[in-house]
């Protein structure tokens, strides 16, 4: 299938090497650059190393998302240099979504634009950085915080690429297609929640036609509002709280995944939903008990909530001093922009910790 998101063409046709040997035909053989992880270099490079020329260069950098940084990326910068990297040349970022954000940014930023093509090799990338066009590293602890606005000329999705990964890592982009499902419509939300994503013998039939409508949903956003000025904040729903668990973890040197962050954040707005949009009470613990199955709980005391806090009130859809979150009040019902309070923050934080004592999850 092909998926066009402004200037990238998203292949879900599940025959990678193909489209890949038809992409790098337009460029020159000794101009071929790709960016590889010690993991990805290792598991996914020999699924299409036999479609790269032998002149084709390799540059292998540090795995883990503590490694997207400048500095990583001034690495970048002055391989390219080395390399004698020029704008004729393609960069092809082999990797999740740690690899394509910042072998995008470092692409983009290098004399001014170089062209790159993204082959997310993890479940997360498929499903959130196939189309959208944002590269960027993380700084000062926080997330994605340098960047650009700026699409890959191609991104190539195979499932062929998910039998590498553990299943922390298949739940880390499954969270990711709960969110997706959540701000667009109830149907997706059944197939989502009756998937078998905890089965150690995946059908990855089924699983491709939902990677497919992901896509296709995180899409509708982005065409509509590709600077994330307006709707394109739908996509932001579970992220405004995730994105803080997600920086206090790295600052603590205790590493958690984007999507797990995500999917306890999702469980948090949910609360906030309810409480200021009038979600359904039923049915916002219906999908917590859902997410706490897959995702069990962290611990969140409350010595943790000023830090929490203080990391919220820096995410970049913030604007004029005030905390902008998206809620639902309904599946498919978006409501951007809602100006939340700390108190409202801290008694959401209190919902959460207080879970296990009140309900089953």
């Amino acid at each position: 299938m092909l998926i066009n998101s402004f200037n990238t063409k998203v292949l879900t046709n599940q025959n990678v090497s193909i489209d890949l040997k038809n992409i790098i035909n337009n460029y020159p053989k000794d101009k071929i650059f790709v960016i590889a992880d010690e993991n990805t270099y290792e598991k996914c490079l020999p699924i299409v190393s036999d479609i790269l020329y032998d002149k084709s260069k390799i540059i292998k950098i540090n795995s883990g998302e503590e490694n997207k940084n400048i500095d990583t990326a001034k690495y970048l910068w002055k391989t390219f240099s080395n390399k004698f990297v020029d704008r004729s040349s393609l960069i092809i970022n082999l990797g999740g979504g740690m690899i394509c954000d910042l072998g995008g940014f470092a692409a983009s930023t290098y004399k001014r634009g170089i062209d790159f093509i993204n082959i997310p090799t993890t479940l997360l990338a498929q499903v959130d950085a196939s189309v959208g066009g944002k590269v960027g590293v993380n700084y000062n602890h926080l997330k994605n915080e340098i960047g650009l606005f700026n699409s890959a000329k191609y991104v190539l999705v195979d499932t062929v690429f998910l039998k590498t990964l553990d299943k922390s890592n298949i739940l880390s982009g499954f969270a990711e297609m709960i969110k997706h499902a959540l701000i667009f419509d109830k149907e997706h939300l059944r197939k989502i929640m009756d998937f078998d994503i905890k089965s150690n013998s995946l059908n990855y039939i089924e699983l491709n036609e939902l990677i497919e409508t992901s896509i296709k949903i995180k899409n509708h956003f982005v065409t509509q509002d590709f600077k994330e000025k307006n709707i394109r904040k739908a996509l932001n729903f579970g992220h405004t709280i995730g994105h803080a668990i997600e920086s206090v973890m790295l600052k603590a040197n205790s590493f958690l995944l984007h999507g797990h962050a995500v999917a306890h954040g999702i469980i948090i707005e949910l609360q906030l939903s309810n409480r200021l949009l009038g979600f359904d009470m039923q049915e916002m613990f219906r999908i917590i008990n859902f997410i706490s199955s897959l995702y069990g709980k962290i611990i969140i005391r409350p010595n943790d909530y000023l830090n929490l806090y203080n990391l919220i009130i820096h995410d970049k859809k913030n604007s004029d001093n005030n905390i902008n979150c998206t809620l639902i009040s309904d599946v498919g019902k978006i409501e951007i922009n809602q100006k939340i309070t700390k108190n409202q923050i801290f008694e959401a934080f209190n919902f959460y910790t207080q879970l296990n004592q009140n309900h089953e999850v």
